[in-house]
């Protein structure tokens, strides 16, 4: 008689890549191995188990309902190996490991990504993946490990802390408002051309500002992309809001009626509750909040980045 084999931790692992992206190959990605070793534990999991914990079909694995039962109990299994394993190893050692953050692109391209050089200096055992692309992450599904949002979830099983306020100005390039006029009051901003985001575009409220400003605003150029519409403010075509901790690096732009135009928005850090207790994630979340506490002023806009 044929006897089901046992299952180990690491069948739970590949479980659990699987459910989370629903890819054989993503997950084949994420753990180091093949495809077809991916698709083999997954089939000597359910054999030892006697369940189905997945459909298979043209689109990826979907859980069954037995599948995101037993997602709960692996992950309980997972967090309990993280703990023991920062336990056991010291320092640096239980550091390693990939760590997916998802962030806006003007946090990722303009303040996170100058913090590289010192974050892979102190932890070169962490390798880091980071997606700017937020609307295409699902939290829920941890296609992400750490998000920074400008808006945090409302419920859910997630741990969240605000990272920073942030605040907004209008600028435009010094040769644009050489030639336009001074701007003198916030009527005269409607008369001006405007570099914005495309409406039916912006994936987070806090993104939706020109309305805070001034109701007649409409914007001449619209762009997804904080980047383009630096590159187009810059270019002279048309005034900008811009973050202070993005706009100060550039002295080609000019504040507009900084007395009259403060916006102030809100980055938040959040994750899965059960990962909060890894080590590298937590590692992370913690340089992350500090980089952003030494920046204060850049962030708060009372002094240069």
């Amino acid at each position: 008689m044929k006897t089901a084999p046992n299952f180990t931790w690491d069948d739970l692992q590949f479980f659990l890549a699987v459910a989370r992206t629903g890819q054989l190959s993503t997950a084949a990605r994420q753990l180091r191995t093949s495809h077809a070793t991916v698709s083999r534990r997954i089939d000597r999991l359910e054999f030892a188990l006697k369940v189905k914990l997945f459909e298979r079909n043209p689109r990826g694995y979907v859980l069954t309902g037995m599948g995101q039962r037993f997602i709960d109990t692996a992950e309980r299994m997972e967090q309990e190996t993280e703990r023991l394993r920062a336990d056991l190893a010291a320092g640096s050692a239980a550091q390693r490991g990939v760590v997916r953050i998802s962030a806006p692109e003007g946090f990722s391209n303009f303040f996170f990504t100058t913090m590289l050089p010192e974050f892979t200096a102190k932890y070169p055992n962490i390798a880091l993946e980071l997606v700017t692309i937020q609307q295409i992450m699902s939290l829920s599904r941890k296609e992400a490990d750490i998000v920074v949002v400008l808006d945090p979830p409302k419920a859910g099983p997630y741990f969240t802390e605000k990272l920073t306020d942030y605040h907004l100005q209008v600028y435009g390039s010094r040769d644009y408002l050489a030639a336009h006029g001074p701007v003198k009051s916030r009527n005269d901003l409607p008369d001006h051309a405007f570099v914005g985001y495309i409406e039916d575009m912006i994936f987070a409220p806090g993104l939706d500002y020109l309305g805070d400003i001034h109701p007649r605003i409409r914007p001449q150029f619209q762009s997804s992309s904080i980047f383009a519409q630096l590159s187009a403010t810059k270019s002279g075509l048309g005034l900008c809001v811009l973050p202070f901790f993005i706009a100060c690096r550039h002295p080609d732009l000019q504040m507009v009626l900084p007395d009259e135009v403060d916006l102030r928005r809100h980055y938040w850090i959040t994750c899965h509750r059960d990962l909060r207790q890894s080590p590298r994630v937590r590692t992370v979340i913690e340089f992350l909040m500090d980089a952003v506490q030494r920046n204060a002023p850049a962030f708060l806009g009372h002094g240069s980045a």
